[in-house]
């Protein structure tokens, strides 16, 4: 497994499928949902059929490159990734080096009409965005389909700031980088060639941080008096939890 995660899995099969049930009773698709009185939504359910998961990961402290290529396959593969905090990604090797990289490739342009192309991003989201589509088919229909299963944000804006978010062990620069070498921050690179938003994203951010401070800080004192309330009761409960115990119910 790439990623650590909960994902939906398609439990049961069907022996029957659509087509030779229909051909089976000679009705349409149309008469069959009228008949079984059936959304769409419905259908899905009836059939065991269960929406692709959407994974969330955090790409601080990931390698660009390294990331790029196993969410490019897995958008492939059809899961929906949602890559947040990209301007914590690094890239291997100095800071200095990584921006004269970038600084030629910014030379790159089209000498008639530069609107036309090739399109320099600024933004840390795009930059990683960009680096995923080159590893993808984009100008094919399958390309462009794994492409709209990819979405990327600079910091994590709602609702991803209440979901669990993965690492991919594979791709981070503490297992991946010795100690000793040099590497640069996807948002600071960003921010040196163009990039207008890095104060606004630290703002938010650290206010994101607050609001999830305080919300573990209260979840702790929940927790606290939800065990002292078990331990009040304890003793006057003690037989129902032997009961409860014989049959498997506790543990």
């Amino acid at each position: 497994m790439v990623f650590e995660h909960d994902a939906y899995e398609q439990s049961g099969s069907a022996s029957l499928t659509a087509v030779n049930v229909m051909a089976f009773a000679g009705l349409t698709p149309v008469n069959v949902m009228a008949f079984a009185g059936l959304t769409p939504v419905n259908v899905m359910a009836f059939a065991r059929l269960t929406p692709v998961n959407v994974l969330v990961i955090d790409g601080r402290g990931h390698l660009l490159g390294r990331l790029a290529a196993l969410v490019a396959k897995q958008v492939l593969l059809g899961h929906k990734i949602v890559v947040v905090r990209c301007e914590g990604i690094n890239i291997s090797g100095n800071f200095y080096r990584n921006k004269l990289k970038y600084l030629a490739f910014l030379r790159k342009r089209m000498n008639t009409n530069p609107s036309r192309g090739p399109y320099h991003f600024r933004a840390p989201s795009r930059i990683f965005w960009r680096t995923v589509r080159g590893m993808l088919p984009h100008k094919t229909k399958r390309g462009q389909a794994a492409l709209e299963r990819l979405k990327v944000f600079d910091g994590i804006p709602p609702p991803y700031d209440k979901r669990k978010r993965m690492v991919v062990p594979a791709a981070l620069k503490i297992v991946r980088l010795k100690p000793t070498r040099k590497f640069a921050v996807l948002g600071r690179l960003a921010h040196e060639v163009g990039w207008k938003y890095q104060a606004i994203t630290a703002t938010l951010e650290e206010r994101r941080k607050e609001k999830a401070r305080m919300f573990y800080n209260k979840k702790k004192v929940q927790i606290k008096l939800s065990k002292q309330a078990e331990k009040n009761v304890e003793s006057k409960i003690a037989k129902y939890t032997a009961v409860l115990k014989q049959y498997g119910v506790l543990v």
